[in-house]
């Protein structure tokens, strides 16, 4: 798969096959991929908390909201929730300000993890209080995304925005579509 073919397969996906479990090791793998990121300054603030465990995984859910367009879906069905987490923390100890680093990190991860045959959503709609109390996550870390992944059971299509209108939707056949700007509209000069 090329470069282009494995940016348009890295789509958000946010159902998923809760019996294909994830282990450490690719999770870890992942990181790795952001790790030789780049960072803003080379300072390299961002850490991370991997989340596999069955046990541990619903208290992650339930500190994340799920499609805000989908405004009658309220997330995942139970047996369609991700089988891992990556959160991903700005350590304020190496810097006070993560400017971008977090998106690239995010998505180096989506890549690798599509690579991988996995897919997942990039969630920054998080109850950061009770995700800290949750997962015992010290002070001098700020909480920045979290990385829902696993086996991908939808379909995303790609459509072309009309009426300039940007909400993704699902149809009834359950296939998530994503509207985009077309090339002639996003660059202004050539």
């Amino acid at each position: 798969m090329n470069l282009r073919q494995l940016i348009e397969k890295t789509r958000t996906y946010r159902r998923f096959d809760e019996k294909h479990a994830i282990d450490t090791a690719t999770l870890v793998s992942l990181v790795d991929l952001a790790r030789l990121s780049a960072s803003g300054a080379n300072r390299q603030p961002l850490k991370y908390i991997l989340v596999n465990d069955p046990k541990q995984r619903p208290a992650v859910y339930s500190c994340l909201a799920w499609a805000g367009y989908l405004t009658t879906w309220e997330g995942p069905d139970p047996g369609e929730r991700p089988t891992a987490y990556i959160i991903i923390l700005g350590d304020k100890e190496i810097s006070d300000s993560f400017g971008v680093d977090h998106g690239i990190a995010a998505q180096s991860i989506m890549l690798g993890a599509t690579d991988a045959g996995l897919g997942g959503c990039i969630i920054a709609s998080v109850k950061k209080e009770k995700l800290r109390a949750a997962m015992e996550i010290p002070r001098e870390y700020e909480i920045l995304l979290v990385l829902a992944l696993g086996k991908p059971v939808e379909k995303v299509v790609l459509e072309t925005i009309k009426n300039n209108d940007v909400k993704y939707w699902r149809d009834d056949s359950r296939v998530h579509h994503v509207p985009k700007r077309t090339l002639d509209e996003i660059i202004l000069r050539k």
